[in-house]
């Protein structure tokens, strides 16, 4: 067996597992699973949400170690899913390394990708929709979608400036909340801060958070630390853009 190309797909299978937003301990346990099912009787992956480590001895005394970093990325549950399938595939049948490195390279391969246009849509429809479960109007959920409409465009042009989050948070709660004052002051809204909570909520880190605390319960203390404080600071900057709208808002109309 090439240990080098085993470490090789375990990385890349963990690499995928994080990039689409599964927890800690999954990836870890996921790592060492795929790695015992091919006859690594000891095997020693360390995860944290910005990089991979995999490390094993073969049977022969040496020792293989693989660094993998992880940029910023977000959550993709079609995505998460196809690659649980997959690990779970290779622990049960064991197919050659090669036959493994040609399934993953298939499921990036046939990567589900959306257009912006679908994207500002799905922006939209949601802040639109949450704009009325916080008991705003018909015309406080349109206000909200037009928002979010402006917060996606914002937020996939910081993107490809390849702004941080902190930055994009901050700008993206600033538009959303000055563009709720404004299409309230122009009479299309009724209540400004039901629009601005809408629009906020394509912002808030719920998820990050929510993982955050899943790790932390599972004794991955460095990962899960770490994962609350980006929300927490996701959370500063969505408060600072939205002091810095609301600021503005107080120099333009006085409200």
């Amino acid at each position: 067996m090439d240990h080098n190309e085993l470490l090789a797909v375990a990385s890349d299978l963990g690499y995928g597992l994080l990039e689409s937003g599964a927890e800690i301990y999954r990836v870890e346990e996921a790592i060492g699973r795929l790695l015992h099912a091919y006859g690594v009787a000891q095997a020693d992956p360390f995860v944290i949400p910005n990089c991979i480590i995999v490390s094993f001895a073969t049977p022969q005394g040496e020792v293989l170690t693989q660094v993998r970093r992880m940029p910023s990325h977000g959550t993709d549950v079609d995505l998460l899913e196809r690659y649980y399938d997959l690990g779970r595939r290779l622990c049960r049948e064991v197919p050659p390394l090669k036959e493994a490195k040609a399934a993953l390279e298939e499921i990036r391969r046939t990567q589900r990708s959306y257009s912006l246009p679908a994207l500002l849509a799905a922006y939209f429809v949601g802040t639109a929709a949450f704009a009325l479960f916080f008991g705003g109007s018909l015309r406080d959920a349109l206000c909200g979608g037009i928002c979010g409409f402006f917060v996606g465009s914002a937020l996939h042009a910081m993107t490809a400036l390849h702004a941080n989050l902190f930055f994009k948070s901050m700008l993206g709660s600033a538009l959303s909340a000055f563009l709720a004052l404004a299409l309230t002051f122009l009479g299309l809204g009724e209540h400004p801060q039901i629009i601005t909570i809408g629009a906020f909520m394509a912002l808030v880190p719920g998820i990050i958070f929510t993982n955050a605390i899943r790790d932390v319960m599972a004794g991955d203390m460095v990962a899960g630390l770490s994962k609350i404080a980006e929300a927490l600071l996701t959370g500063v900057a969505v408060a600072l853009g939205a002091g810095c709208a609301l600021t503005l808002a107080r120099l333009f109309w006085g409200v």
